[in-house]
């Protein structure tokens, strides 16, 4: 298997869902929700993209760098580079249908581990979908992310995860307003600060707190107690006309950096896109439609090789940036 196959299947299977461009950056997709596209004019999903394509690397090959150190550990996993799968679902109505949810789970997070690293798994308006994660979830560990259901309805599936060996819960709070949840009579909301204080508490593992696009929210996340947060505007499919992360995430490492993990989702592509993200101040990247299309193009297999071809960028990336570890990456290797 190759990248070319990998794309020609994957584009076969998801035929009428997503066209699989040359380019992964929103356009042809606009507005396409249900589907792989941005919410509106589809400007939040372009956005992200370009926040990234709009900031460049130094090249610097006078150094003794010579092999870049990769790995990091978030939380209690080591990840053999600072990439993990989003928590997507829905494969019926975004995807096609042509993979079923629980083969598509088992396929990212299988290949996440092929690759030396985790995935996340999510959470959708039909509960067999949250069944087929925690099928996943029992065979390969990961993140759970949940949706900002009631409290009562998140604590019982964080315990769940728990016990399926997850090591790590969360929430995407950006999922407040989808109006797929709230159309099959599963209502979602925003969480005041006392409600996160108490979702916290209610485990014992790290929580995650998935959609802060803002340097307060950021920091009422840490007063909140959470381990991590993840700077998403969640692939730019629920609000229009948001920034891109890149472009929020300095101000919001600035005020929090140190304090808790810093993952940032949206239009990662490459692994020079891995390293600019890691370089503005983020801990780690999450990959999300990459992944959809590796797993419908080649399985577990798929999701293996699109990730470690990712892994070699980012090595070249560091190389060629005089980075020696991914754990520690300087702001002076962009040009923005």
């Amino acid at each position: 298997m190759d990248m070319n196959s990998l794309k020609k299947t994957a584009r076969e299977r998801l035929k009428g869902f997503c066209r699989v461009c040359p380019v992964c950056n929103g356009v042809a997709c606009a507005g396409e929700v249900p589907g792989m596209g941005g919410a509106g004019t589809g400007s939040a999903f372009i956005a992200n993209v370009e926040a990234l394509a709009g900031c460049c690397l130094n090249m610097r090959t006078i150094h003794d760098v010579r092999n870049p150190e990769t790995s990091i550990r978030i939380f209690s996993h080591k990840l053999s580079f600072p990439v993990m799968a989003a928590p997507i679902t829905g494969t019926t109505y975004n995807m096609g249908g042509q993979m079923s949810e629980e083969d598509y789970t088992d396929a990212v997070l299988s290949g996440c581990k092929k690759a030396g690293i985790a995935g996340m798994t999510g959470d959708a308006a039909d509960p067999a979908l949250w069944a087929s994660s925690m099928i996943a979830m029992k065979k390969h560990k990961g993140i759970s992310i949940i949706k900002p259901r009631s409290q009562q309805e998140v604590i019982k599936r964080m315990n769940e995860a728990e016990k399926c060996g997850a090591f790590a819960v969360g929430m995407d709070i950006d999922g407040a307003g989808l109006v797929t949840m709230a159309l099959k009579g599963q209502p979602v909301s925003p969480k005041t600060l006392i409600e996160l204080k108490e979702l916290v508490a209610s485990t014992g593992l790290p929580f995650v707190l998935k959609g802060i696009m803002t340097p307060d929210e950021a920091e009422l996340s840490a007063e909140a107690g959470v381990a991590a947060i993840v700077v998403s505007n969640h692939g730019g499919r629920v609000l229009d006309h948001t920034p891109g992360t890149a472009d929020v995430l300095p101000d919001i490492a600035d005020r929090v950096k140190g304090r808790i993990k810093i993952l940032v989702d949206g239009g990662v592509r490459s692994g020079s896109d891995v390293l600019k993200i890691l370089a503005l101040g983020a801990d780690a990247v999450l990959i999300g439609r990459p992944l959809v299309i590796a797993a419908f193009g080649g399985g577990s297999e798929g999701v293996a090789l699109v990730l470690n071809k990712m892994k070699d960028e980012l090595v070249q990336a560091m190389l060629l940036t005089g980075t020696a570890e991914a754990a520690n990456v300087s702001r002076n290797i962009l040009y923005c």
